[in-house]
C-alpha cells in the first residue's frame, strides 16, 4: 500500500495571500501526516494557466495530478478540499476524481470547511474571535462568494447562526447571490451603525476580495457602503490565515483517514 493525500483548492493569483493561507495548510497537512506523500491540484484551470505565463509557476489540475500519482505508484487516496462549502467545484472534483476510481485500491474524500452545522457553528466562533470586541456602533459584514448551487443555503443559515450565537451586528452576505449587499443595508437600517467592517469569507483574499471588496471601484462593496455613509474598513484576510479554520480541514482530513 503506498498513500498519499490529494488537496484541491480552487487557487489564487495573489502570491501573498496563496503562501499565508493553502500553502500554509498544505504544510500542516504534511505535518500530520508524515507517512503520506502530499499532492496539490487546484480546479481553476485559468488561474493555473496565468501563474505559468506569469511566474513560470507549474500547478496541476486535478487530472494532471492524478495522472503523476498513477506514475508514482499510488494505490490508495485520501482527498482533502479546501473548498468552503459542497458546491459546484467540489461536485466537479468529486468526478473527476471517481472517473479514475479503476486506478486506485481505495478512494476517501475529506469534508469541505462547512459541511455540518456543527462546522457552521466551530467556523463561525473561531471568526469572531478575532472581531467580537466591536463597540456598539459598528459591525462586521462577510463576503462569501455565493453560487447556483443549491449549497448557496449555507450562506443564510450562516447568516442566522451569527445571530443565534450573540452577534447581532454580524452580517453575511454574497457576492453572486443570496443573501445579497442589498439584503444586508436592509438589515443594517435596522441597528445604529457607523463603520463597517468588511470581511471576505473565502479561503483565500484575492480577486473577490480585493476587487469587488475593497476597491476603489464604484461598484465595490467598500465604495457602496461609503456613498451609503458608513466608514469603512476593509480586512483583507482569507479565511486560511486562521488557525482555527485550518484546524477544522485538519480535523475533517482525520476523520476521512479514520472512516
Amino acid at each position: 500500500m503506498k498513500q498519499a493525500i490529494l488537496v484541491v483548492s480552487f487557487g489564487t493569483s495573489y502570491p501573498d495571500t496563496r503562501k499565508k493561507t493553502i500553502e500554509k495548510l498544505e504544510e500542516e497537512i504534511r505535518q500530520a501526516s508524515p507517512n503520506c506523500t502530499v499532492y496539490r491540484a487546484w480546479t481553476s484551470k485559468m488561474i493555473i494557466r496565468k501563474l505559468r505565463e506569469r511566474d513560470q509557476l507549474i500547478i496541476h489540475t486535478v487530472p494532471e495530478a492524478l495522472e503523476q500519482m498513477e506514475k508514482d505508484g499510488i494505490t490508495d487516496l485520501i482527498v482533502q478540499p479546501t473548498h468552503i462549502i459542497n458546491g459546484i467545484e467540489n461536485d466537479q472534483m468529486k468526478q473527476e476524481i471517481l472517473a479514475k476510481k479503476s486506478v486506485f485500491s481505495t478512494i476517501r474524500f475529506g469534508d469541505p470547511l462547512l459541511t455540518t452545522t456543527e462546522d457552521h457553528v466551530s467556523v463561525l466562533k473561531a471568526l469572531m474571535e478575532e472581531y467580537s470586541d466591536l463597540p456598539e456602533d459598528e459591525a462586521i459584514v462577510f463576503m462569501g462568494h455565493g453560487t447556483t448551487h443549491h449549497a448557496n443555503a449555507v450562506y443564510a443559515a450562516l447568516d442566522y447562526t451569527l445571530k443565534d450565537l450573540g452577534y447581532p451586528r454580524a452580517y453575511m452576505g454574497t457576492v453572486e447571490a443570496y443573501p445579497s449587499l442589498e439584503h444586508i443595508f436592509r438589515r443594517l437600517q435596522e441597528a445604529s451603525v457607523r463603520r463597517v467592517h468588511l470581511v471576505p469569507f473565502m479561503l483565500v483574499a484575492g480577486d473577490h476580495a480585493n476587487n469587488d471588496m475593497a476597491s476603489d471601484d464604484k461598484d465595490s462593496w467598500r465604495s457602496q457602503f461609503e456613498a451609503a455613509g458608513y466608514e469603512v474598513v476593509c480586512h483583507l484576510k482569507g479565511l486560511g490565515e486562521c488557525k482555527g479554520i485550518r484546524n477544522i480541514y485538519l480535523e475533517h482530513l482525520k476523520q476521512c483517514k479514520n472512516a
